[in-house]
């Protein structure tokens, strides 16, 4: 049967996450009862590049799924958006790709974005897109630590203790921090990323941003590789997955 890409956007705070958890509503569980039309009513697998964790968000995630309906990649993406609704979850790209691609294991890159409104009042137009921080926090601070973070490590001080990860070890290829207007954004860039490190890396830059610790800390954690001795997991409101890179690229449309 043909198989196709899929490049997602989507709000997740209806969500549990991407991942089909029982009876509760996720991407997943959404995106494969959609294709169910497509695939002579049977609900197919549709495995994700990366999987997000409950609220949090996606602009150009991607996906596969294998379908028996062989048509232009333009219909499959049309067909599916037509049957998501009233779910904010959206197929902005289709591909058909070689039987045995895979969005996990053929991506190359993942990059995150991460929002923080840094301002004494709460959001009133985009509550559950980014996290209200009232302090005022150092952009530049932040940004400096995150510098002595980059590259190969093992970077257990900012893994879940839930994370299924064989092993510890990343390559963070980007960590920027800059302040836009009012909020503080940061942008994470890696092949892979262990579960929560993104948000847990939030975290821990925040205590820096906003004075309680010096710029060397985020390194001194990293070194130590003690998650209980790292800043707070930022909640998953402000965090958005950016996009997943392959080469080459599917042949969008």
């Amino acid at each position: 049967m043909p198989r196709y890409a899929l490049r997602l956007e989507y709000d997740g705070t209806e969500f549990c996450g991407w991942q089909r958890q029982g009876d509760l509503p996720s991407v997943q569980k959404v995106l494969e009862e959609a294709c169910a039309f497509l695939n002579h009513g049977v609900v197919p697998t549709a495995t994700a590049a990366g999987r997000t964790d409950a609220g949090v968000h996606a602009e150009a995630a991607v996906a596969d799924v294998e379908l028996a309906q062989d048509l232009p990649a333009h219909r499959i993406r049309d067909a599916i958006n037509f049957r998501t609704l009233p779910h904010p979850v959206v197929v902005t790209a289709a591909a058909r790709v070689a039987d045995d691609w895979s969005a996990r294991f053929a991506c190359i890159g993942r990059g995150y974005r991460y929002r923080i409104l840094n301002r004494p009042s709460r959001p009133g137009m985009e509550p559950g897109k980014v996290w209200h921080v009232k302090r005022r926090l150092d952009a530049g601070a932040m940004h400096a630590a995150a510098q002595g973070l980059l590259g190969k490590h093992d970077f257990s001080a900012f893994r879940a203790s839930s994370c299924q990860a064989k092993s510890p070890l990343r390559t963070l290829d980007r960590l920027d921090v800059s302040r836009v207007g009012e909020e503080v954004v940061i942008v994470a860039e890696a092949r892979s990323f262990l579960h929560h490190q993104v948000r847990n890396l939030v975290g821990t830059l925040v205590e820096v941003g906003d004075g309680r610790r010096p710029v060397s800390w985020p390194r001194t954690l990293l070194e130590g590789r003690d998650r209980t001795k790292a800043g707070m997991t930022a909640p998953p409101d402000g965090l958005v997955f950016r996009y997943a890179k392959y080469e080459p690229e599917p042949g969008w449309v």
